[in-house]
């Protein structure tokens, strides 16, 4: 098993998609993405709709074959945003805040609808949005990290602090 860097990791969890599938290739050490549609053809055995996907993409129907025969040995399924759970970030990097008046406001930007958007703009009005990021970022990281553990999965430090 080669590791995987941790930059992909972070990229797959961050860039979830419902069309796009990601893998780990533990074989490889390596983030895969797969389009939904094309391991589902792959894994309902659709020959025909596989013989029309174009010239580009026949390297990703043979990573799906792959994924399809390996699952669970070569490759595995990365953590997800949900698992992440970025709003609980959001949470905590607001206790964070040494300004109350600051926290206040941005407690109340995450409360109902478009809540991830206003906190943004609440965390730019306020110029909080470096450290904001710089916070999910750590976060993500001890996520991927610890999810890497706890799936005996190898990984390389390719972050930084």
């Amino acid at each position: 098993m080669k590791p995987v860097k941790l930059s992909e990791l972070m990229e797959a969890l961050e860039f979830d998609f419902e069309e796009v599938r990601a893998f780990v290739d533990l074989e490889n050490g390596c983030v895969v993405m797969v389009q939904g549609s094309v391991l589902s053809d792959v894994d309902e055995g659709d020959e025909e709709a596989l013989s029309d996907v174009p010239d580009w993409q026949k390297d990703e129907v043979e990573i799906a074959r792959a994924i399809v025969e390996g699952l669970g040995t070569r490759f595995i399924s990365p953590p997800d945003k949900y698992e992440f759970h970025e709003y609980r970030q959001m949470e905590r990097f607001i206790g964070t805040v040494r300004s109350a008046g600051a926290a206040d406001q941005l407690w109340r930007a995450i409360k109902g609808k478009g809540a991830f958007r206003f906190f943004k703009d609440t965390a730019d009005r306020l110029g909080l949005l470096k450290q904001w990021f710089q916070y999910r970022d750590n976060a993500m990281k001890e996520f991927v990290v610890e999810w890497a553990e706890d799936n005996n999965v190898p990984y390389e430090d390719d972050v930084g602090d």
